[in-house]
């Protein structure tokens, strides 16, 4: 099944009354993660450079994560630029350098 969020694929397991037993769904989002991912961290390396974090970081993050799946709005109830973030930010060491938050 085709949605705006990309493809959706449903699986029922039904008895002989043919009432539901098992449900498997697999939505967008899950399709999309490794590709959501990959978005999110090119954004955040294209903001941040030399330890330096450009403005805008957060709206750039959702932005990128958004354009996978636009239920994120509904489903989170916060419009575009009001959704609650939180990015930390790592060395090539892998430590923690920085933690960005908005609420």
């Amino acid at each position: 099944m085709e949605a705006a969020r990309g493809t959706l694929i449903h699986h029922y397991k039904l008895d002989e009354d043919a009432l539901v037993k098992k449900v498997n769904l697999i939505v967008a989002t899950t399709n999309n993660s490794a590709a959501i991912d990959m978005s999110i961290r090119d954004a955040a390396k294209g903001l941040i450079k030399n330890g330096q974090v450009c403005e805008g970081l957060l709206n750039k993050v959702e932005m990128a994560f958004r354009a996978y799946d636009p239920c994120f709005a509904c489903a989170t109830h916060f419009a575009i630029g009001q959704m609650p973030l939180k990015v930390n930010i790592y060395d090539s060491k892998q430590d923690l350098t920085e933690t960005i938050t908005r609420h």
